[in-house]
């Protein structure tokens, strides 16, 4: 209606004006007819709101539709009345609804393809490191230690892209099935027992109640948990030589925690550091740290629908929680 009276009101004011420069006109002209003026001043404004009336009528639908928010892009297809005005609007939208699509599609496609060159680009990748690796177990100490030391830097590097290439099509890759919590956490271990030997930073695995076992993805949770561990031990090289992991319930929810006793992280940073390429003050001291790690912690958690929390106090270390709802706890049920 808003929009309605503000298209027409250069009309509204023409005609007022017109009626009464004719008015005034016959009023010069020596005409004292007072009562036959103002009885054309009735008629030509009823004729003016009937004229406005029937329009606004014929066209409400047109001006509802230009004024309410669209809340799909289907909706941009429907069509509104007969009117040429409509008919115009709905031909326009049909078009630019069809040039979106078109576009949309180039940009999947080009998606598609960067993600399936990223994918085999770090599976190629992972052959040569595996050849420089196996190379380096006949060289002497320490550059057999300093070779693998890199490689393995670069294998976890290379996995980070990965996963955040898949990060835009992870519903796909969901695989959702029962996983044992302590299960999964002594693959972690082993898969990172060099990393932990070489920082000088051991885990110490406390659970609670035996076999939690949870419904989730396995192979991101796995993702999950590493980066979560390969984050304690870097800000604990040097600090302290462990760091505890937790398998417990609470309130019928499964937790898996992991604390650490490094440097911690200073309360400014603390609600900014799962936003991506963030790295805060403890980034500035650690060269390293891309700013990726614990955005993409969180992306998944959410994708799988996990909950983090994180709590943390400089110079005594960091705790880090993924919480599994009551319906994905499966040991309570």
């Amino acid at each position: 209606m808003k929009l309605y009276l503000r298209e027409h009101f250069l009309l509204i004011l023409v005609q007022l004006i017109q009626c009464f420069l004719l008015i005034g006109l016959f009023w010069l002209d020596g005409y004292r007819g007072v009562g036959v003026s103002i009885y054309a001043i009735f008629l030509t404004l009823l004729l003016l709101a009937a004229f406005l009336i029937y329009r606004y009528i014929s066209r409400r639908n047109f001006y509802q539709r230009i004024e309410k928010p669209m809340e799909s892009l289907d909706s941009s297809l429907e069509v509104t009345e007969s009117a040429p005005i409509s008919v115009a609007l709905d031909q326009l939208l049909i078009s630019q609804y069809r040039l979106y699509q078109e576009e949309i599609q180039k940009a999947e496609d080009r998606q598609d393809e960067h993600l399936m060159f990223m994918d085999r680009w770090v599976h190629q990748m992972k052959t040569p490191l595996s050849v420089i690796e196996l190379t380096a177990q006949d060289l002497d100490e320490p550059e057999s230690s300093s070779i693998r030391e890199e490689t393995e830097r670069m294998r976890n590097g290379l996995n980070t892209v990965l996963y955040m290439a898949r990060l835009r099509t992870i519903a796909e890759d969901f695989q959702i099935k029962p996983v044992t919590l302590s299960k999964l956490v002594h693959e972690v271990n082993q898969d990172n027992k060099r990393f932990y030997i070489r920082n000088e930073v051991y885990p110490q695995l406390k659970e609670e109640r035996l076999r939690i076992t949870v419904e989730t993805d396995e192979k991101w949770l796995f993702f999950l948990v590493a980066q979560l561990i390969h984050n304690a031990v870097k800000y604990s090289a040097g600090q302290a030589n462990q760091l505890i992991i937790s398998l417990y319930e609470r309130s019928g929810e499964a937790v898996l925690e992991i604390k650490d006793f490094g440097i911690g992280i200073p309360v400014v940073d603390q609600k900014r550091v799962f936003h991506k390429f963030f790295t805060g003050e403890n980034g500035r001291k650690y060269r390293e740290s891309t700013g990726m790690g614990l955005y993409l912690v969180k992306e998944v958690a959410q994708r799988l629908e996990h909950r983090i929390e994180l709590e943390s106090t400089v110079g005594e270390g960091t705790t880090v929680r993924i919480i599994f709802s009551n319906t994905q706890n499966l040991t309570s049920m």
